[in-house]
């Protein structure tokens, strides 16, 4: 069991910060010292506060390293894709010349960085440096451009239509 003396001020931080911090995690933190500073031992800690002996241990050395700043920190693992060291190559390129497909951007990907990546990872990657997918699209390889303006001039307006057959009435 790690022996610990506890100011006055660091007992009353503590009794603050454990219902008062906005992080939950460091609550547990100020709960787990707090406890051990009104002597509690390191298993009745864990059971009160929900986390194994270890972590209680963990805790505590935070504590001695850095008092209540240090219980403060938050790490979070968050892992960067190897994609990211070449965002601004892809982004560019990709901008200049836009993959009409995810298949087609995978390729692009792969011979400019040598990364190879699944369609999922490719897409999520492509959303992230904020490219979308666009709906493009197509007019008809064989449309006659001269009929079809013949037929705009041509066609009758809504209010010249009948309605199932019945001529349209205008109120005044």
């Amino acid at each position: 069991m790690i022996k610990i003396e506890f100011t006055e001020g660091d007992i009353w931080a503590l009794n603050y910060e454990r219902y008062h911090h906005p992080h939950p995690r460091v609550q547990r933190k100020m709960e787990a010292l707090w406890l051990k500073s009104q002597g509690e031992s390191h298993n009745k800690i864990a059971q009160l506060t929900g986390v194994s002996i270890n972590v209680v241990t963990q805790y505590i050395k935070e504590y001695q390293t850095g008092g209540i700043e240090k219980l403060k920190e938050l790490h979070f693992y968050r892992p960067e894709s190897k994609l990211s060291e070449h965002k601004q190559t892809i982004e560019g390129y990709f901008r200049e010349h836009p993959p009409a497909t995810i298949k087609e951007a995978m390729s692009a990907i792969e011979k400019l960085t040598g990364l190879k990546r699944s369609e999922k990872q490719v897409l999520k990657f492509l959303r992230k440096i904020g490219l979308r997918h666009r709906k493009v699209g197509t007019i008809p390889s064989k449309a006659n451009v001269d009929e079809q303006e013949t037929f705009k001039k041509n066609a009758r307006t809504p209010s010249q239509r009948s309605r199932r057959g019945k001529k349209s009435r205008v109120f005044y």
